[in-house]
């Protein structure tokens, strides 16, 4: 590991690339305390101490705290992946848009500006939202949050969320096309690790003062070391299907029989269900939680972790996305006629239509039991966590957008060793990541 450490300096353009995304990730961190004008501090402070182990706390943990002290990045990167559900939904519905996704790098990159747009357009739409409820929040002494509230404080605030969003977004691509790593994951992973140290602060605190019992801290301890521990394991897993080329001549050269295997992953979607099916469900209930109406109230306080409605939403939108996602990025009619198109076959199956069957049910099955895995792992731990009353929302959500990507961003790493002949991260064993 540390040889390995080393070796990631010896490389020039490794060091650049992991430097230049450490760089971009201390900027992050400086914006998440760099405070939007006309808040009182210690008023929000108050009020998000109440919210806590609410929808917005968990909309909290994704932004790294930005939105407990609504800084210039308190709707952190949510709106761009809200955008970015929205088109590859329409990429289905509209056939215009599925024209252009079918239209390589030129149509991805219209489709990239689309999607930056609507970014735009729902950071506007949170950002008025965010600021009008504002304006009707007191503080434990019945001090106003906003102590000049109007449309100067609503628009100052709209464009100074909004600015801090678009700079997010461009943050996250620079970092995917100069750095390591995908930047969108790692700005959500980076917000996620900086609430640690807080929270074993937080919980060493109230065990010391008698609040919570040392072996309900120990248990979660032990849940998220066996969560940690299925979550590699699972990403890991995968279904290989066997595949035989028969005997080619190419020119004047001739080709054996071959045997290869098809990998299909137990998990293809990765870490993108949760974080989609948190974004869809964090956009109207932060809305309605800023909203001073009874009924409008009254269902965002359904809509709070832990609660049966959101989690019976949660895990649905859970299942969708990952058929969807799937489904996007694998095609089964493609893989089976580059498959027939190399000489290739899957044992007892017709190369063709059959095979493309044959695909589109063994990546069902694999699917399904990927969405019950991410399911398992995102509710069960947030539901153990939030009835033992800790003082932090860490539960499985968090654990497997944070595992997951620190192993595809590990593998990438890796690759640039092993590609310039130098030793992995563990000698003999090769860091798989989730693709």
């Amino acid at each position: 590991m540390i040889s390995a450490l080393q070796n990631i300096f010896r490389i020039p353009d490794l060091k650049k690339r992991v430097f230049y995304t450490l760089a971009m990730l201390a900027v992050y961190r400086v914006g998440c305390h760099i405070p939007t004008p006309g808040i009182d501090g210690q008023a929000l402070a108050h009020f998000f101490e109440q919210a806590r182990g609410t929808l917005l706390g968990l909309f909290d943990m994704f932004s790294g705290g930005a939105l407990e002290r609504l800084t210039v990045f308190a709707l952190g990167i949510m709106p761009y992946i809200s955008s970015s559900i929205i088109f590859q939904l329409l990429t289905v519905v509209i056939p215009s848009i599925e024209k252009l996704s079918k239209e390589g790098e030129s149509g991805r990159k219209k489709i990239t500006q689309y999607t930056r747009y609507g970014t735009i357009v729902l950071s506007v739409v949170q950002g008025l939202g965010i600021s009008i409820g504002l304006e009707s929040m007191t503080g434990p002494a019945g001090e106003l949050v906003v102590p000049n509230p109007g449309w100067g404080f609503r628009i100052m605030t709209v464009i100074t969320l909004t600015a801090g969003t678009a700079f997010l977004m461009w943050m996250g691509e620079q970092m995917s096309e100069k750095g390591i790593g995908n930047g969108i994951s790692l700005i959500i992973f980076a917000g996620i690790v900086a609430r640690i140290p807080v929270a074993i602060i937080n919980s060493i605190r109230l065990m010391t003062h008698g609040e919570v019992p040392i072996f309900v801290l120990i248990f979660a301890l032990l849940l998220m070391i066996a969560v940690i521990a299925g979550i590699v394991f699972v990403e890991r897993g995968q279904r290989r299907l066997p595949i035989h080329y028969a005997k080619r001549v190419v020119g004047l050269k001739s080709y054996g029989a071959q045997t290869s295997h098809l990998p299909l992953k137990v998990n293809m979607a990765g870490v993108i269900p949760p974080i989609f099916a948190s974004s869809i469900i964090m956009f109207p209930a932060t809305i309605a939680n800023f909203i001073n109406v009874p009924f409008i109230q009254k269902i965002a306080q359904s809509f709070t972790p832990g609660n049966f409605v959101y989690e019976l939403f949660y895990v649905a939108f859970i299942v969708f996305f990952c058929y969807f996602y799937t489904a996007v990025t694998f095609n089964p009619v493609d893989v089976a006629e580059n498959i027939k198109k190399h000489g290739g076959y899957i044992p007892g199956i017709r190369p063709g239509k059959e095979t493309s069957e044959y695909l589109d049910k063994v990546l069902t099955k694999l699917t399904f039991a990927g969405a019950i895995y991410i399911s398992l792992v995102c509710v069960l731990p947030s539901l153990l966590i939030s009835n033992l009353q800790l003082p932090f929302y860490f539960g499985g959500t968090a654990l497997l957008i944070a595992v997951g990507v620190g192993m595809d961003t590990v593998s990438q790493i890796e690759s640039h060793l092993i590609t310039r002949n130098y030793e992995g991260f563990m000698k003999g064993v090769r860091i798989k990541g989730r693709r």
